[in-house]
Protein backbone atom coordinates (compact mmCIF):
# COMPACT_ATOMS: atom_id res chain seq x y z
CA UNK A 1 0.00 0.00 0.00
CA UNK A 2 1.49 3.22 -1.14
CA UNK A 3 1.57 6.18 0.97
CA UNK A 4 0.32 9.24 -1.30
CA UNK A 5 0.58 12.14 2.20
CA UNK A 6 1.30 12.35 5.51
CA UNK A 7 1.35 14.83 8.30
CA UNK A 8 2.50 14.86 11.80
CA UNK A 9 1.57 16.70 14.97
CA UNK A 10 2.96 17.32 18.46
CA UNK A 11 1.29 19.18 20.97
CA UNK A 12 0.88 19.25 24.70
CA UNK A 13 -1.59 16.82 26.55
CA UNK A 14 -3.83 19.79 27.61
CA UNK A 15 -7.62 19.58 27.44
CA UNK A 16 -7.79 22.89 25.04
CA UNK A 17 -5.87 20.88 22.56
CA UNK A 18 -8.05 18.16 22.16
CA UNK A 19 -10.24 20.57 19.96
CA UNK A 20 -7.07 21.61 17.68
CA UNK A 21 -6.11 17.85 17.02
CA UNK A 22 -9.84 17.15 15.67
CA UNK A 23 -9.48 19.85 13.31
CA UNK A 24 -6.35 19.49 12.30
CA UNK A 25 -6.94 15.71 11.25
CA UNK A 26 -9.94 16.53 9.66
CA UNK A 27 -8.30 19.64 7.90
CA UNK A 28 -5.77 17.04 6.30
CA UNK A 29 -8.10 13.93 5.51
CA UNK A 30 -10.49 16.92 3.44
CA UNK A 31 -8.18 16.16 0.38
CA UNK A 32 -10.24 13.10 -0.14
CA UNK A 33 -13.54 14.89 -0.60
CA UNK A 34 -14.94 12.87 2.44
CA UNK A 35 -18.92 13.02 3.25
CA UNK A 36 -19.36 14.49 6.40
CA UNK A 37 -20.43 11.45 7.94
CA UNK A 38 -16.91 10.18 7.28
CA UNK A 39 -15.60 13.79 8.53
CA UNK A 40 -17.55 13.76 11.82
CA UNK A 41 -16.55 9.93 12.70
CA UNK A 42 -12.98 10.81 11.79
CA UNK A 43 -13.02 13.58 13.92
CA UNK A 44 -15.63 11.91 16.88
CA UNK A 45 -12.40 8.58 17.13
CA UNK A 46 -9.29 11.32 17.46
CA UNK A 47 -10.97 13.05 19.80
CA UNK A 48 -11.78 10.13 21.91
CA UNK A 49 -8.07 8.75 21.71
CA UNK A 50 -6.49 12.52 22.36
CA UNK A 51 -8.76 12.46 25.26
CA UNK A 52 -7.76 9.01 26.59
CA UNK A 53 -3.92 10.56 26.28
CA UNK A 54 -5.12 14.01 28.28
CA UNK A 55 -7.08 11.96 30.91
CA UNK A 56 -5.30 8.54 31.25
CA UNK A 57 -1.62 8.25 30.21
CA UNK A 58 -0.75 11.62 31.68
CA UNK A 59 -3.38 11.45 35.02
CA UNK A 60 -1.49 14.19 36.81
CA UNK A 61 1.02 15.94 34.15
CA UNK A 62 1.26 17.23 31.12
CA UNK A 63 2.77 15.37 28.59
CA UNK A 64 3.17 15.34 25.03
CA UNK A 65 0.26 13.83 22.28
CA UNK A 66 1.82 12.53 19.27
CA UNK A 67 -0.29 12.09 15.84
CA UNK A 68 0.57 10.84 12.25
CA UNK A 69 -1.86 10.56 10.11
CA UNK A 70 -1.45 9.11 6.08
CA UNK A 71 -3.34 9.16 3.38
CA UNK A 72 -2.89 5.86 0.74
CA UNK A 73 -3.94 4.76 -2.37
CA UNK A 74 -7.60 4.14 -2.96
CA UNK A 75 -8.72 6.18 0.21
CA UNK A 76 -7.32 3.93 2.95
CA UNK A 77 -6.33 6.33 5.88
CA UNK A 78 -4.33 5.66 9.04
CA UNK A 79 -4.26 7.54 12.10
CA UNK A 80 -1.14 6.77 15.07
CA UNK A 81 -1.81 8.85 17.92
CA UNK A 82 0.76 8.22 20.39
CA UNK A 83 1.88 9.12 24.29
CA UNK A 84 4.54 8.11 26.21
CA UNK A 85 2.41 8.04 29.32
CA UNK A 86 1.75 5.38 31.96
CA UNK A 87 0.70 2.93 29.69
CA UNK A 88 -2.11 -0.22 29.84
CA UNK A 89 -1.47 -3.19 31.95
CA UNK A 90 -4.30 -4.99 30.07
CA UNK A 91 -5.42 -3.54 26.66
CA UNK A 92 -8.28 -5.90 26.14
CA UNK A 93 -9.80 -5.32 29.57
CA UNK A 94 -9.23 -1.43 28.72
CA UNK A 95 -11.16 -1.65 25.26
CA UNK A 96 -13.99 -3.44 27.15
CA UNK A 97 -17.20 -1.25 26.81
CA UNK A 98 -17.88 0.74 30.42
CA UNK A 99 -14.27 -0.05 31.94
CA UNK A 100 -12.81 2.93 33.04
CA UNK A 101 -9.62 3.16 35.40
CA UNK A 102 -10.70 6.56 36.50
CA UNK A 103 -12.14 6.97 40.05
CA UNK A 104 -15.28 8.28 40.95
CA UNK A 105 -17.33 6.72 38.07
CA UNK A 106 -16.51 10.40 36.01
CA UNK A 107 -16.13 8.31 32.61
CA UNK A 108 -17.77 6.26 30.99
CA UNK A 109 -15.14 3.72 29.74
CA UNK A 110 -16.47 3.74 26.14
CA UNK A 111 -13.78 5.80 24.36
CA UNK A 112 -12.55 2.62 22.86
CA UNK A 113 -15.29 1.38 21.66
CA UNK A 114 -16.52 4.97 20.28
CA UNK A 115 -13.51 4.48 18.29
CA UNK A 116 -14.21 1.06 17.05
CA UNK A 117 -17.87 2.15 16.25
CA UNK A 118 -16.56 4.90 13.50
CA UNK A 119 -13.23 3.42 12.42
CA UNK A 120 -12.84 0.05 9.86
CA UNK A 121 -10.21 -0.82 12.66
CA UNK A 122 -8.55 0.19 15.76
CA UNK A 123 -5.65 -1.23 16.36
CA UNK A 124 -4.09 -0.36 20.95
CA UNK A 125 -0.04 -1.39 21.75
CA UNK A 126 0.58 -0.24 25.11
CA UNK A 127 3.50 -0.91 27.54
CA UNK A 128 3.65 -0.07 31.22
CA UNK A 129 5.31 3.03 32.06
CA UNK A 130 6.30 4.04 28.22
CA UNK A 131 3.28 4.52 26.49
CA UNK A 132 0.29 3.57 24.52
CA UNK A 133 -0.08 4.01 20.83
CA UNK A 134 -3.50 3.64 19.06
CA UNK A 135 -3.79 3.63 15.45
CA UNK A 136 -7.16 4.62 14.08
CA UNK A 137 -7.61 3.17 10.23
CA UNK A 138 -10.75 3.66 7.31
CA UNK A 139 -11.22 3.46 3.82
CA UNK A 140 -12.82 7.02 2.90
CA UNK A 141 -14.98 6.88 -0.07
CA UNK A 142 -14.76 10.28 -1.76
CA UNK A 143 -17.63 11.93 -3.09
CA UNK A 144 -16.43 11.59 -6.67
CA UNK A 145 -16.32 7.50 -6.43
CA UNK A 146 -19.22 5.53 -7.73
CA UNK A 147 -20.36 3.36 -5.49
CA UNK A 148 -20.84 0.49 -8.58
Amino acid sequence: MKCINEMSLTFPSKSSNEGFARVSVSAFFSQLDPTVDELADVKTAVSEAVTNCIIHAYKDRIGLVYINARIFEGGKIRIKIRDKGCGIADVAQAMEPMFTSCQGGERAGLGFAVMQSFMDKVTVISRVGKGTTVTLSKTIKSRGMADD
